[in-house]
């Protein structure tokens, strides 16, 4: 069976279960040595919750620069191909409306968000780096908003936020107005994409989302219809440099790797509320 290293234990199940690889977690900000052959490297650690990165700052941007630096060196001495996971964070607050993949973005380096969205965009540079002066065999996928089961209750993300708010009968936190927009992508159809972007040849970086966008407002209505629960809504302050608009241009991905998302939003939800009830009740046991 052939042998990968990933810098992120999450989704390791649907990884291995999807490619038929067998995948090795890895620290990726110090020195990584791996005996023997090494077919890939899917460099996929960082931080990615605003909660997570705004109280790490430092090691999130430790984990794209020097991480990415391990993995790429690592990829190089094994002549192992590399795949580094981006995000959407690389646009910024955009003002190009959906976001295609030749945006360069409308980014703040030096606000609060400015660690995870420079950590990224360095991460883009130095694999591009890589391929172009080493000759190694890249891909870059720039991941939009993503749910699924097993998320954490106190993530920080909208839909583990709303969904364990509502069962808890508690209001649901809506940061601003609620107009800002974001697509939501559920994680069987992204674990499908990075994996028809792993094998095929394509270097440039390629958005990896649903492209159904809708306010936050709106998400919160289908959380409350999907758990039963008319729980109200609380506004609070909008953060920093928080996206006004969320949208992928998948017409790449589709033409590239006949791709595009296959399960809605309804039925997302659906697949992750017995795992969310669960959790909830592990409080109140």
């Amino acid at each position: 069976m052939d042998n990968f290293i990933t810098g992120d234990r999450r989704n390791l199940e649907e990884l291995e279960t999807k490619s038929g690889f067998s995948f090795v977690h890895h620290d990726v900000t110090q020195f990584i040595s791996f005996p023997g052959k090494l077919d890939g490297i899917f460099h996929f650690a960082s931080p990615a919750s605003p909660i997570d990165y705004l109280e790490i700052p430092i090691q999130t941007m430790k984990v794209g620069a020097l991480g990415t630096h391990n993995c790429l060196g690592l990829a190089l001495s094994k002549g192992a191909k590399f795949i580094l996971a981006s995000t959407s964070e690389c646009y910024g607050d955009p003002l190009v409306h959906p976001q295609p993949e030749s945006y360069f973005g409308n980014v703040n380096p030096v606000g609060p968000r400015g660690c995870y969205d420079e950590a990224k965009r360095f991460a883009e540079a130095l694999t591009m780096a890589y391929y172009r002066h080493h000759g190694l065999s890249t891909r870059i996928v720039r991941i939009f908003n993503t749910y699924g089961p097993r998320m954490r209750l106190d993530d920080g993300r909208v839909l583990p936020a709303f969904i364990s708010q509502a069962l808890r009968g508690q209001p649901l936190s809506v940061f601003g107005e609620g107009t800002q927009t974001r697509s939501f992508c559920y994680v069987d159809d992204l674990i499908e994409g990075i994996y028809r972007l792993f094998q095929s040849e394509e270097i440039e970086p390629t958005n990896i989302g649903n492209p159904r966008e809708m306010t936050i407002l709106e998400f919160a209505q289908h959380v409350q219809d999907a758990v039963g629960s008319a729980v109200p809504i609380e506004h609070h302050p909008l953060p920093t440099d928080d996206p006004k608009v969320r949208q992928p241009d998948i017409t790449k991905a589709k033409g590239l790797l006949d791709w595009e998302p296959k399960v809605s939003l309804e039925a997302g939800i659906q697949k992750c509320l017995d795992y969310f009830r669960s959790r909830v009740a592990e409080e109140n046991a």
